[in-house]
């Protein structure tokens, strides 16, 4: 190697070593910044969740103050309890005053009913004010979940948001039912105690708020660390019950696959996981309560000691001095169990956290200014109900346009007042896509320009390997993701103009795993559309060929289904998923792989339901097997996001390409 290039590599060496080191000590810095700005951040998301938290008592202000109100007067009752001591004992000490030592027991003894009555009336009142809230927030937890959109459910399991409505509620409740009241009691009775001591003694007051100093620091000490821990605990929590509800349901294929083995050392690692994470947070609460206590000893001991000297010297009275050291016990115990305390508030704070992060998630937008109608005429027309600033794309021409029409509102009170225009246009169930690019991730294409068809009454199909964008068109058909290039219009109207309610009440879905509820057949039939009859409910069936195996079970229509639907074969329910979606009377029909899991014999009988259901209907159908397309209008055939054939069975078939293998065989769809 010559000198010069040597030279070069050596210099190059350098520059890469102090770039390296440069990089390191950026690095190091960052971790620094980040960790700094961990810490404001889980300090500032606490504040803000106990904020929220006490926002929600707003709706209960007056169980609120009363529990605050009757928490006091029984604080203020048991240090005035502790300050009758010194009366009591200076009227037996030295001479004997019995009226005085009477009146004075008596007085102790009722100050004392009423601090019990106090009491109880406190804690019943918080009780009641710890459910309700517990209940309003589950309440809108409930809600909030089935308002948010399926990218949010995409990107946390099951597991994870029923963690939400059990432990983390449960912990939630169980420490405003306790912990909350038992805080307003500590501090109402550490600064009415502080006030009486300073006025008892103010030298011996000293003594003890040095000791009280060590007190605060060792307990701030002993929650910075608990916290971290409790809301870990949470979170192995959350995995666990994610795993345990994967496993429940995944049983069947659990035991399939001889999987047993394997799942019981994964809950194990997540059951460990949990149990590090809960013996930390536990062992920080646990040694709260006797370093507290030996602290208090040291400051009991310390102060009698000089209480003594002070007592002997005249300078206060042996019921002053008794009544002090009472207070010295009692002004331990709500720093005592402040600290306890707080670690359930920890962790409350940490389910707290979950909670509202769950709460805050943004839902799912439903507006659109395109609405549907129905006329009040005999044949019930569904229309669009277009604001005139809404356009219509140019390639609708099979809509009849000339039905367009404009009208007045009719406000409340029955007057009609001319308002903004609207244009009435017919649903026709023409369904087009223009240049369409989507990805679930930015940067990542799952759809490739797809451009695409269907008009009122035609039957698209679906056909491609796994993977290749045949259920996310589905996916985008229901507007559950919208879409970032080209457009999606429906009888000519931009579907993200169209109301998200109103576009999926004319669109129903088939899909391959069928969710039945607990409840009657009929009342899964009517989940289609809530408000049909009885009639209209055995109409359904017998349109989807369900209504004979139903009317051979005992109980017919009335026949409870639990699990799902267990006890029923994969056809039955299949056949009842239909008989749910024909009820609702769609305009466009969804069939995603609806025939995949079952047999040839029950896929005929399914493709009769399937059949009666799609006639005059748009019908998009997702196929796994090819002899359910084949009478299908137009095929997509889709490969890496693209459409790359398209056709009818015998235009397809000629080409002899991707079509044509996967009819032979020669090919998988998966």
């Amino acid at each position: 190697m010559s000198k010069v290039n040597k030279d070069m590599h050596i210099k190059n060496a350098q520059a890469q070593t102090k770039a390296g080191l440069d990089q390191n000590q950026a690095s190091a810095e960052e971790k620094v910044s980040t960790d700094t700005k961990a810490k404001r951040f889980r300090s500032e998301n606490s504040w803000k969740t106990v904020k929220q938290l006490f926002s929600y008592f707003r709706n209960n202000k007056k169980l609120f103050f009363a529990g605050i109100f009757f928490v006091g007067l029984s604080s203020l009752t048991a240090i005035a309890l502790n300050a009758l001591l010194s009366p009591l004992i200076d009227s037996v000490a030295g001479t004997f005053n019995q009226a005085r030592f009477v009146r004075t027991l008596l007085f102790t003894l009722g100050l004392g009913v009423a601090q019990a009555a106090f009491m109880y009336l406190g804690s019943r009142f918080n009780a009641v004010l710890s459910q309700r809230t517990v209940t309003l927030i589950r309440q809108d937890l409930a809600a909030k979940v089935l308002h948010l959109p399926i990218s949010f459910f995409d990107g946390h399991t099951h597991g994870e948001v029923m963690s939400a409505f059990t432990s983390d509620i449960d912990t939630l409740s169980q420490t405003l039912d306790q912990a909350v009241s038992q805080l307003m009691t500590s501090v109402i009775t550490f600064v009415g105690t502080t006030i009486m001591m300073f006025i008892l003694s103010w030298k011996l007051f000293l003594l003890v708020l040095a000791c009280l100093a060590q007190m605060f620091l060792v307990t701030r000490f002993i929650a910075s660390r608990s916290g971290r821990y409790y809301r870990e605990r949470q979170q192995q929590t959350a995995s666990l019950n994610g795993f345990v509800e994967e496993m429940m349901t995944a049983q069947k294929v659990v035991k399939v696959f001889n999987y047993e083995d394997r799942a019981i050392a994964d809950f194990e690692d997540r059951a460990e996981a949990l149990r590090q994470a809960a013996t930390k947070a536990s062992s920080f609460g646990v040694v709260t309560w006797p370093v507290m206590g030996n602290l208090t000893y040291v400051m009991y001991a310390l102060v009698a000691m000089l209480g003594s000297f002070q007592v002997v010297s005249g300078a206060m009275t042996l019921g002053n001095m008794a009544a002090f050291l009472q207070y010295t016990r009692v002004i331990a115990r709500p720093i005592t169990q402040m600290s306890q305390q707080m670690n359930s508030l920890l962790a409350a704070i940490a389910g707290a956290e979950r909670i509202f992060r769950l709460l805050d998630a943004e839902e799912e937008v439903m507006e659109g200014p395109v609405r549907l109608v129905r006329s009040q005429d005999s044949d019930h027309k569904l229309y669009w109900q277009v604001p005139t600033q809404v356009d219509i794309h140019e390639d609708a021409t099979s809509i009849d346009l000339s039905s367009l029409k404009t009208f007045t509102a009719e406000l409340d009170n029955g007057k009609t007042e001319t308002t903004t225009p609207y244009k009435l246009l017919p649903v026709m169930g023409d369904l087009r896509f223009h240049e369409v690019d989507f990805g679930y991730v930015a940067g990542q294409k799952v759809l490739k320009d797809i451009s695409l068809y269907a008009k009122p009454g035609q039957k698209i199909a679906f056909v491609g390997s796994t993977g290749a964008g045949k259920t996310t068109i589905i996916k985008l058909i229901n507007r559950f993701y919208d879409i970032h290039e080209g457009q999606i219009t429906l009888d000519g109207l931009d579907i993200r103009d169209i109301n998200k309610f109103d576009l999926r009440s004319i669109i129903s879905v088939v899909l391959q795993d069928v969710n039945l509820f607990s409840g009657t057949i009929r009342e899964n039939i009517r989940y289609g559309r809530l408000d049909a009859t009885d009639e209209e409910v055995v109409e359904a069936a017998k349109a989807a060929n369900a209504h004979h195996f139903i009317s051979r079970l005992a109980e017919g229509y009335d026949t409870e289904l639990v699990r799902g639907g267990e006890g029923l074969s994969q056809g039955e329910r299949q056949l009842l998923s239909i008989a749910r979606t024909a009820i609702a009377d769609p305009v466009i029909v969804i069939m995603d792989e609806a025939t995949s899991s079952v047999d040839t014999r029950t896929e005929m009988q399914i493709a009769q339901g399937m059949d009666q259901l799609m006639a005059g209907r748009t019908t998009f159908v997702i196929a796994h097997r090819l002899s359910t397309v084949r009478d299908a209008n137009a095929i997509m055939v889709l490969e890496g996001g693209e459409i790359v054939e398209r056709g009818n069975h015998e235009e397809l078939m000629a080409q002899k390409g991707r079509y044509y293998n996967l009819n032979l065989g020669t090919e998988e769809l998966d």
